[in-house]
């Protein structure tokens, strides 16, 4: 069985970036980068490894919902000069990249569900939106914590069941990427509504069951839920002009 490591590129990058005391630093970023690629392959044993970027165009997303991922940090402009020199250098250590259109996410998501069907796919990450990825073959890492990202972990932090991971955030949003979930609606009350009737569906077809206080606000929110929805759910289904061969691992350096 093939294993491939599919690493969150500005994910890993921006965190170790963010290290550096003065943001204009790009001193020694690219081998930082290149070492905690290679930390990463010594570890998991991959027969395959990418990088996949964020690109510049508007994302599908943002075109939905402009507020969506509004008020987010940009790129220090001096590692955003610095990407090409960083991707090269990966190029020379034997690691490609894939270069999304607009955002990482569903790329990766359409790499790990192909590679699930009959190989094993790793992703590296701390975004928690992968745990949605359900299948026995995707298995999600935290570099920074050295630990793995597993659905039960994800289960005891929101309180819910993993089947209610969409429907718990198209309820309470995501403060983060500026998903707006169902204005009057937070994370306690989403967690009530899901154990109490399971899903989103069930809990707008009972709303003459639920306190009217409540039900208002959820029928004034329907359509944000339904947005919301959309927003958090990762598109599996991208198109992808590569072929796993370009990223097999050849040499296996020390870090």
């Amino acid at each position: 069985m093939n294993t491939l490591l599919i690493i969150d590129g500005l994910n890993l990058v921006r965190r170790l970036h963010a290290a550096q005391p003065n943001e204009d630093d790009v001193t020694g970023l690219a081998q930082r980068v290149g070492n905690a690629c290679l930390k990463l392959i010594n570890l998991h044993q991959p027969t395959h490894v990418t990088l996949v970027w964020d690109g510049d165009a508007i994302s599908w997303r943002k075109r939905l919902y402009e507020e969506y991922k509004k008020g987010r940090k940009p790129m220090p402009e001096a590692l955003a000069k610095h990407l090409s020199e960083l991707k090269n250098h990966l190029m020379s250590l034997g690691i490609n990249s894939i270069n999304a259109d607009s955002e990482a996410d569903d790329v990766i998501a359409t790499l790990a569900t192909k590679m699930a069907q009959n190989h094993k796919a790793i992703i590296v990450s701390t975004d928690k939106g992968f745990t949605q990825l359900q299948h026995p073959n995707i298995h999600l890492w935290d570099y920074f914590n050295q630990q793995a990202l597993t659905l039960a972990e994800q289960e005891r932090k929101l309180g819910v069941d993993r089947s209610q991971f969409i429907d718990y955030l198209a309820l309470a949003g995501d403060t983060g990427n500026k998903v707006p979930g169902v204005p009057g609606i937070g994370p306690k009350s989403a967690v009530e509504l899901l154990k109490t009737f399971r899903t989103l569906a069930n809990i707008y077809n009972s709303l003459d069951k639920i306190g009217a206080r409540q039900a208002k606000k959820l029928e004034e929110g329907r359509q944000m839920a339904r947005l919301s929805y959309k927003l958090v759910q990762l598109q599996t289904d991208m198109p992808l002009d590569t072929h796993l061969a370009s990223y097999r691992v050849k040499n296996r350096q020390q870090p």
